[in-house]
C-alpha cells in the first residue's frame, strides 16, 4: 500500500511539476510582453482549487495530464490593447515557444547537474549532456524518417510505468530530465494544436502580413487536436498492452 502511494506521488509530482514549468514559461513571457492572462491552470477537468488575483484566475484541476494558459483574445476577438492578438508577432512567437524552451533548458540543466554531482568533473558533465542532447535529436530524426514508428512512442501511461520502476533519487531525477526535454521537443513539432503548430501559423501571418481568418485557424487547430487525440489513444492502448504483457 505504501509503495502504491509513493509511486502515485512520484507520478503526480513529475507530471505536475513539468506541466507547471511549461505553462509558467508561457505565463511569464506573456506578462513580460504586457499580455493579459485570463487563466493559469494546472491539469484538466473539474477545478479542485482556484484563486482570482487581478485579471488572472489560477486553478488546479483534477486530471494532472496537462494544463493551459488562457490569454486575452486567444479564443475570441478583443480590442483590448493587452490582448494576445495586439502583441507583435515576435512577442507572440516568444510567448508560444516559451513553455517548450523552459522544458528543454530545465531538462538539460538538470541532467548536467546530475552527472556533475554523481561523477564530480564538470568536463564529463558537458560531454554527457552533449551526448544526451544528440541522442534526443537522433530519436526525433528517426521519427520523421520512419525508422521509429507510432508503435514505439510512449505516452503518459508508459511514462508512469517507467517512473514507478525508478530506484533511488538519481534515477528519478534522470527520468524527470528526460521527460522534460522530450516534452519540450514534442511541443515544438509543427503540428496544429501543439506550440510548434501555432508558431507556424504566426510565421504564415508574418509572411502574408495579415492574420489567417479566425474560422480557418480554428479549423486547423481542431484538425490538429483530433489527430493528437487519435495518436494519444493509440499510444495509450499500446502502453497498456505492453504493461499487461
Amino acid at each position: 500500500m505504501i509503495t502504491i502511494f509513493i509511486n502515485a506521488l512520484k507520478i503526480i509530482f513529475l507530471l505536475g511539476f513539468l506541466i507547471f514549468i511549461h505553462e509558467g514559461g508561457h505565463f511569464i513571457v506573456a506578462k513580460l510582453s504586457k499580455v493579459n492572462v485570463n487563466q493559469f491552470s494546472i491539469g484538466f477537468g473539474p477545478i479542485i482549487w482556484k484563486k482570482q488575483r487581478k485579471e488572472t484566475l489560477y486553478s488546479i484541476r483534477l486530471i494532472p495530464l496537462g494544463g493551459f494558459v488562457s490569454m486575452e483574445s486567444e479564443d475570441e476577438d478583443s480590442e483590448d490593447e493587452k490582448s494576445f492578438n495586439k502583441a507583435s508577432i515576435p512577442k507572440r512567437i516568444a510567448i508560444v515557444a516559451a513553455g517548450a524552451i523552459v522544458n528543454i533548458v530545465f531538462g538539460l540543466v538538470t541532467y548536467f547537474m546530475l552527472i556533475a554531482i554523481i561523477y564530480k568533473n564538470i568536463a564529463l558533465a558537458f560531454q554527457a549532456t552533449g551526448a544526451f542532447s544528440l541522442s534526443l535529436v537522433q530519436s526525433l530524426q528517426m521519427l520523421f524518417t520512419g525508422s521509429v514508428g507510432v508503435n514505439d512512442l510512449t505516452g503518459p501511461v508508459g511514462i508512469s510505468e517507467i517512473v514507478t520502476q525508478t530506484v533511488g533519487i538519481a534515477n528519478y531525477v534522470y527520468i524527470i530530465a528526460l521527460v522534460s526535454v522530450s516534452l519540450g521537443i514534442t511541443n515544438l513539432l509543427p503540428i496544429p494544436a501543439l506550440d510548434g503548430g501555432k508558431i507556424v501559423v504566426l510565421l504564415i501571418e508574418a509572411i502574408r502580413r495579415k492574420p489567417l481568418k479566425q474560422e480557418t485557424e480554428i479549423q486547423i487547430q481542431l484538425i490538429g487536436f483530433s489527430i493528437l487525440i487519435a495518436i494519444s489513444l493509440f499510444v495509450t492502448y499500446n502502453d497498456v498492452m505492453r504493461i499487461v504483457h
